[in-house]
Parts: C-alpha cells; structure tokens; sequence
C-alpha cells in the first residue's frame, strides 16, 4: 500500500506540492510546536511567513 502512495506523489501532480515544517514558539508554555503541512509549491513562502 506504500507502493502506491509513494508512486502516486512520483508522477503528475504530486510533485508540485512540498511538506513543509515550521517550528513555532508556544505563547503559554514557551516550548517550541512544529507545524507540518503539505503546501503548493507556489504557497511556500506564504506559509513561512505566517
């Protein structure tokens, strides 16, 4: 079943998306959170900047 996930994302239009990964400083605890997401190749720099 990877196989096909993993095939999937290798032809067509899953190459146009990237997994980002931010790490983001908690407001209440002060820890640090990572935030991943799966974003358009053209949407990258708009979630950083978030």
């Amino acid at each position: 079943m990877a196989k096909k996930v993993v095939a999937t994302l290798k032809s067509g239009t899953g190459k146009a998306f990237t997994k980002c990964i931010k790490m983001v400083k908690s407001d209440k605890t002060g820890a640090y959170i990572f935030k991943e997401q799966m974003v358009h190749n053209d949407h990258i720099k708009d979630f950083f900047n978030k």
